[in-house]
């Protein structure tokens, strides 16, 4: 930064001397131009004698003395030669001189005819020659130095600037290094945090230590990421809970069956006590076993779902997922909607089975709530093996979707539902759930036709997902 400002003054400075010596040698470039026109006139004045030349050159020489006082007040210290003063004086003898020629002249301009005028005439010539020439000769040799110095003064002038350039250049890389350290890269994983944030992934930010704001910032920020997840996981399973409310009475239906049928076999058993049918028994000993096995099942698969897990990725059979689903939810499904599934049964997929049933969970909900007069609803699955990609889709030939509402229904807390039956939510879990997974939505929708949603997850194995 010294050395970058050093060189930045120096430059500087010899701009200035630059520019000053320009005006010097511009100036005497006049004055020996000046002198020139003096000497012309004082030529031709020897040639032809006329007074009128001679008081033509006088003028000129007064000029150039006045122009060179100039000089040596205000470019004398910028001036190559310090012998100016004595130029002054040298241009004001050769001034006297002139004077003095036109004092041989009558007024009415006829020189005076005399043997003393003749040799003051020729002793004034040769003087005034001489004079002149050496006037010429000096100030010839002064702008040649000055030109001289003014060029080597350029050369300077030029390695100054080529010094000052690359201190910039230097200090500007050393900077953008700095920018780029403390501030493009503390800055660029924020941004990448809060992109992450805005998409549900809850990351930390790697922490740094620049020992400024920026790590105070990091440590604030990861603070709060904290919070977020636990505050997300809060949200998936208060909505998993809320879910459970709508399973309810199909769990109720899933239950109440197995157990009449075992109560029916046990009141048979009783009455059959005492009669010699141990076949008939063991037949009815093992129905109640395989309805105890379907109750604890159910029970099982409740657990399961509404159990408060971390994301953990596994592979399933999807179709085992999809038929754990239904269920469920089978009891909540009106009798006028008919459900259908088209899905592989050996179709292997890595996922987290809870939080995708959660998500099959809510978008059959909201299937069955869109048509309120019946229709179909159809679970589909299928992989797109161009693009590495699962797809599962849920369809229904309900209400529809208005174009002006799509883009707002994985917004939480958004819901077209009448109040307490929604909360607003479902869709905004689910859609976290899916970029969780690294996947995405699809929302095909027709107003009275009916909509699909389609989910597309990346195709990974558990050690793409990063499970252990």
């Amino acid at each position: 930064m010294i050395i970058s400002l050093f060189a930045l003054v120096l430059s500087y400075y010899s701009h200035y001397v630059l520019n000053k010596k320009l005006q010097v040698v511009e100036k005497k470039d006049i004055l020996l131009n000046t002198v020139l026109e003096a000497r012309r006139y004082e030529k031709n004045y020897f040639l032809y004698l006329s007074r009128k030349h001679i008081e033509k050159a006088l003028s000129y020489v007064v000029e150039a003395e006045n122009l060179l006082q100039s000089i040596t007040k205000e470019y004398g210290k910028y001036s190559v030669t310090s012998n100016l003063e004595e130029m002054v004086n040298e241009i004001q003898l050769y001034k006297q001189h002139l004077a003095a020629l036109i004092g041989l002249h009558e007024k009415d301009g006829t020189i005076k005819v005399s043997i003393d005028t003749l040799d003051n005439f020729q002793n004034y010539q040769k003087s005034i020659e001489l004079q002149g020439r050496k006037i010429t000769t000096d100030l010839e040799n002064i702008v040649k130095k000055e030109r001289k110095y003014l060029q080597n003064l350029i050369e300077r002038s030029k390695i100054y600037h080529t010094i000052a350039l690359a201190a910039i250049l230097i200090l500007s890389i050393l900077t953008t290094l700095f920018l780029i350290i403390n501030v493009n890269r503390p800055l660029q994983a924020i941004e990448d945090a809060v992109f992450q944030i805005a998409r549900g992934h809850y990351k930390k930010i790697p922490k740094i230590s620049t020992g400024d704001e920026f790590e105070s910032l990091i440590i604030s920020l990861n603070i709060m990421i904290d919070e977020l997840n636990r505050r997300n996981e809060q949200i998936v399973q208060s909505e998993k809970l809320a879910s459970l409310g709508t399973l309810t009475s199909g769990v109720a239906h899933e239950l109440n069956n197995p157990l009449n049928n075992i109560s029916t076999s046990i009141q048979i058993l009783l009455e059959e006590l005492d009669e010699n049918t141990p076949e008939f028994k063991k037949q009815l000993l093992i129905e109640t076993e395989k309805q105890i096995e379907r109750a604890r099942d159910t029970v099982k698969a409740l657990l399961e779902f509404s159990r408060d897990r971390s994301f953990k990725p596994r592979t399933v059979n999807f179709k085992d997922i999809v038929d754990q689903t239904i269920k469920l939810i089978k009891a909540e499904v009106p009798a006028n909607i008919r459900l259908k599934t088209d899905i592989p049964h050996d179709l292997q997929v890595t996922i987290d089975p809870q939080r995708i049933q959660q998500v099959l969970i809510n978008l059959i909900v909201n299937a069955i709530h869109a048509m309120e007069q019946g229709g179909d609803l159809t679970i589909r699955a299928f992989m797109r093996k161009e693009n590495q990609e699962f797809c599962f889709q849920v369809s229904d030939t309900g209400t529809g979707i208005p174009k002006e509402n799509i883009s707002k229904i994985f917004d939480p807390f958004f819901t077209t539902k009448d109040i307490g039956i929604g909360t607003g939510l479902g869709l905004s879990t689910s859609h976290g759930i899916v970029e969780q997974h690294g996947g995405r939505f699809e929302v095909e929708s027709q107003v009275g036709k009916g909509t699909t949603f389609t989910v597309i997850l990346p195709v990974r194995s558990n050690d793409m997902m990063g499970i252990d």
